[in-house]
């Protein structure tokens, strides 16, 4: 009816159909805007410029933009991840659910350390023999890819070190004046929730330091889709008995491997 329509802004108590009534704004140019602000400069809308007035050195191409937003993502992402999450390789892993290994990562790292151990599970760092930790591979092409996407796995590490007293020691140290600390061990937690082929367990080997006899590379293959881990670690003989903790175990997915080293008296 008219009385309803004599509500609406601008109606009038003209009916819908009447130009007097007509409640759809008009758009005007945007000359004319300016003009009704007199000028002022704040205007609400930018003023579309002719590409021509730009020089080509500040244009910026659409898919390099993204890619350098992606970048800057991932930098994100590797600075504010936790270690021990994989992150630090510069593995993508946007859309993939990775909760499990969040889960176990938690659980694991609830599990605390024992005396002399300390966490393992940065990014390695220093020169030559005094180079320690995750070893960044370079990147790899595998024969799966166009069916799984590759993914660095999670893990968990810890480094012990202790105090050799051995007879040469305690000639030359004592409590008060302690000799320096050595690693004695290590335990890798490594995690393979998704792999494709369950019987199949990972492997691990070492490989030469070319660089430094004092170390080796301790790296860890699994199959698809999981990309190998590798680390820097002291080279020293295992001891393989599992009176002295040596423990090689992959269960319900995560691969386990703790060992410590042989311990040498010292001989005139």
């Amino acid at each position: 009816s008219e009385g309803e329509w004599d509500d609406l802004p601008g109606g009038g108590g003209g009916s819908p159909g009447s130009d007097a009534g007509d409640i759809s704004p008009v758009l005007e140019p945007l000359s004319v805007l300016e003009e009704q602000r007199g000028g002022a400069d704040g205007a609400y809308s930018p003023v579309l410029e002719p590409l021509a007035s730009f020089d080509e050195q500040d244009l910026l191409d659409p898919e390099e933009d993204e890619r350098i937003m992606r970048q800057v993502r991932q930098t994100l992402i590797d600075a504010f991840c936790e270690p021990g999450s994989g992150g630090a390789a510069g593995s993508t892993d946007s859309g993939l659910d990775r909760s499990k290994e969040d889960a176990w990562l938690a659980s694991e790292r609830a599990r605390g350390m024992e005396q002399g151990e300390t966490s393992f599970n940065a990014a390695g760092k220093g020169e030559k023999d005094e180079f320690h930790g995750e070893v960044m591979l370079p990147k790899r092409n595998y024969e799966w890819e166009d069916k799984y996407r590759p993914r660095k796995p999670r893990f968990f590490n810890r480094v012990k070190t202790g105090y050799e007293w051995n007879k040469y020691n305690q000639t030359h140290y004592d409590h008060d004046n302690p000799p320096p600390k050595r690693v004695q061990g290590y335990k890798f937690n490594i995690f393979y929730p998704d792999l494709i082929d369950k019987t199949k367990a990972p492997t691990y080997y070492l490989e030469k330091d070319e660089e430094s006899s004092e170390t080796v590379t301790l790296r860890f293959h699994a199959g698809p889709p999981y990309e190998d881990v590798a680390f820097k670690i002291v080279n020293c003989e295992w001891n393989l008995s599992h009176k002295f903790g040596f423990r090689v175990v992959f269960d319900r997915g995560v691969l386990q491997l703790y060992f410590n080293f042989k311990r040498w008296r010292y001989r005139r």
